[in-house]
């Protein structure tokens, strides 16, 4: 199935289901989990002719099984960073074009090309170990923005602080990408006034801070960088797409990617008409793992399909990318 050629030139919502519903058709026949799963659920995939009536694989499923077409081998393996004693997801990518293209194009939808930024990334957490698929990310990004001064930070806020205001004084675009915790430490050193620089956070407080809600951490951190907004990534382990915030807390999705709401006392229950309810994600780029995802996050969903995230379920595990505590 020549797919990819078609996820990435999506050009209305008709085509967006039409698409989808062939992935789903694709995927029931050849991801073993996904097919033994719909097959338990006793869902007959012929009836499926809605995305509504898809059913979402829960993201668990990631750690504990190999979500993986048949016959295909991963080039890479992302994982997800977890915590002492927990499972970590692992996310076989067979094609790993299929993830430099989806976050490439994402990137440049919301924002431009990156040869537009020198582009710095604040991410310890990420950093510290292997398999981010974040820092597979940005790292490409680095690269595409062909900017010298473009690079990854660890903990050197001094040598970052010096390069922002030397940049921002040349009038030069920058993107400063950071894990939550390590921009809210640069904050709270630092008063800084970037009238030329995107300061965007991709979430987590990785158990070194106490989690904030939204609107004080972003009130925080627009007052220590002097920007207007702060912006924000909203993507995960097990999906090859990113959702952006340019600010307010409110995200928006390329078009091969969607959210739909579901009940969190009843997953297989789409909500159709309800403004909030427990997120599920379609990531069309997920063709040869899986596209419909369940995720554990609690979210609003608007009638343009932007979205906001309201925190984790209950019992849910704190996981690493965009959380805040709403």
């Amino acid at each position: 199935m020549d797919i990819k050629s078609k996820i990435f030139n999506i050009s209305s919502n008709e085509e967006f289901r039409a698409i989808a519903l062939e992935v789903f058709r694709h995927q029931y026949n050849t991801l073993k989990v996904y097919n033994e799963y719909v097959t338990l659920l006793g869902i007959d995939p012929n009836s499926v002719d809605t995305i509504e009536k898809i059913p979402f694989l829960p993201i668990q499923f990631f750690k504990t099984h190999d979500v993986i077409g048949k016959n295909l081998s991963p080039e890479i393996i992302f994982t997800s960073s977890g915590t002492t004693g927990t499972e970590t997801s692992r996310h076989q990518v067979t094609d790993l074009s299929l993830y430099v293209d989806s976050f490439a194009r994402g990137f440049e939808l919301f924002y431009g090309k990156p040869s537009d930024y020198c582009i710095l990334a604040l991410l310890p957490a990420y950093l510290e170990r292997t398999g981010s698929s974040l820092v597979y990310m940005v790292d490409e990004l680095i690269k595409q923005s062909k900017n010298p001064n473009s690079g990854f930070f660890l903990n050197q806020y001094d040598e970052l602080v010096d390069l922002l205001v030397k940049l921002n004084a040349n009038g030069q675009k920058c993107l400063l990408i950071g894990v939550t915790f390590a921009l809210l430490d640069l904050a709270e050193k630092y008063n800084l006034n970037l009238n030329h620089t995107i300061v965007m956070e991709t979430g987590g407080m990785k158990g070194r801070r106490k989690e904030m809600i939204r609107e004080e951490l972003h009130a925080i951190l627009c007052k220590s960088f002097g920007v207007d907004t702060i912006h924000s990534e909203y993507g995960m382990t097990e999906l090859l797409s990113q959702a952006y915030s340019n600010g307010n807390g409110i995200f928006r999705c390329p078009p091969w990617m969607k959210i739909l709401l579901r009940d969190p006392y009843d997953p297989l229950n789409t909500k159709t008409t309800a403004s909030s309810g427990a997120i599920n994600v379609i990531d069309l780029a997920n063709v040869n793992s899986c596209s419909f995802i369940q995720t554990q996050d609690m979210g609003k969903l608007f009638a343009d399909g932007s979205f906001e995230v309201m925190g984790r379920m209950d019992n849910a595990p704190i996981r690493g990318c965009n959380l805040l505590v709403y």
